[in-house]
């Protein structure tokens, strides 16, 4: 059985590898400049790794073995080789607090725009290719980030994009998220605006006093929905306000949807092209449990896709399903007594179900769990 390439990502990575072998091999190296470090890679030879949007010398060349690859990068505005989630500051660089027009000029709205002249199911074999390959980069990193948590702390919050800032239910999500993040979890969402907002705005504010909370949606309500020409703006003066770097919450937006600008409270953020992977990976990652919220036809299939993925004990285990707010899943949306009643008959097994309208029965439901 051959060993597993071993994976190099930054330049301080690279140095002591260079520094310390001569046979380098089953190595990958990602979007890294050897260029830089010439004289300590003079004496390397590499056999069998992979080269993934990288720079070098005519001479390095003369030292990589034909058992390896090299991936060039491909003419597109943005990297196939990404060896890092996007955070705030690289999906907007170029945006200007405070001119919130300067959105149109920024790395997110440049590829989506690019996304969409493209055409979003665009059957041109180099665009798809460098699709998939930064889809590819950007579930590796992913998974890096993942490793570094229990797997039961990782919780998923699902609901709707057009939750206003000014719902009761946006405050009361970004309360649950505050607590849970204090307490140890990651908390994921799609990442988007609405009650994905709230997700990561709770995250972003956890150590801080609640009163904080409630001053920061002071400066966010002025735009209650995300279409409004300050949403973006407001957001990135909060942070500004409460800057912060202990706690971190994932963000996994897509450019389907790249009309709905990610949230820069989110302090990774795993931005797809290709929405598919994007939905299957949240409700596979949040092993924690998923809280659903209020939302439409999107958190619907949400559902039941991770009732299915508990059904069938898709990864050893079921994990809590919790439904906040009694009312719209028992009227508006009856979807938590059809489950429940799926489950009583034996269509459905595995379920982990409950219904609250107080976070704190979420959060102690939550907690539970992760402690069995």
């Amino acid at each position: 059985m051959h060993r597993q390439y071993h994976e190099i990502q930054s330049t301080v990575e690279l140095q002591e590898l260079l520094a310390n072998n001569e046979r380098i091999e089953r190595y990958v190296f990602q979007d890294l400049d050897f260029s830089a470090f010439t004289e300590e890679s003079s004496t390397c030879r590499y056999y069998d790794c992979l080269f993934m949007g990288c720079t070098f010398s005519k001479q390095m060349r003369i030292q990589i073995d034909k058992s390896c690859f090299i991936f060039s990068h491909i003419d597109v505005p943005y990297n196939c080789f990404r060896n890092h989630l996007y955070t705030a500051d690289t999906l907007y660089q170029g945006y200007l607090t405070g001119s919130p027009d300067s959105y149109r000029h920024c790395y997110d709205n440049t590829v989506y725009q690019y996304y969409l002249q493209k055409g979003k199911t665009t059957t041109d074999i180099k665009e798809t290719l460098a699709r998939t390959l930064h889809d590819h980069s950007i579930s590796n990193s992913l998974h890096d980030l993942l490793a570094e948590y229990d797997e039961k702390h990782i919780v998923g919050i699902m609901g709707g994009h057009r939750l206003l800032r000014t719902d009761k239910a946006y405050l009361k999500i970004a309360l649950i998220s505050k607590q849970l993040t204090e307490r140890g979890y990651l908390m994921v969402s799609g990442g988007g605006p609405g009650a994905m907002e709230a997700t990561h705005l709770g995250a972003w504010m956890a150590g801080r006093l609640e009163a904080d909370v409630y001053e920061a949606m002071k400066v966010l309500v002025q735009a209650p929905a995300y279409t409004d020409t300050l949403w973006l703006d407001t957001a990135f003066q909060v942070r500004n306000r409460y800057p912060q770097t202990r706690y971190r919450s994932l963000g996994v937006p897509t450019w389907l949807y790249g009309h709905e600008p990610a949230t820069p409270f989110a302090t990774h953020i795993a931005k797809y092209f290709e929405n598919a992977i994007r939905e299957d990976g949240i409700l596979t990652i949040a092993k924690g449990g998923i809280i659903y919220t209020p939302g439409s036809a999107g958190t619907m299939q949400e559902i039941f896709q991770d009732a299915v993925q508990n059904h069938y004990l898709s990864f050893g285990y079921a994990s809590p399903m919790l439904f906040l707010d009694t009312r719209y899943w028992t009227e508006e949306m009856p979807v938590y007594p059809m489950l429940q009643s799926l489950a009583e008959r034996g269509k459905y097994r595995n379920l982990l179900l409950s219904i609250s309208d107080n976070g704190q029965d979420i959060v102690k439901a939550i907690e539970q769990f992760s402690e069995e």
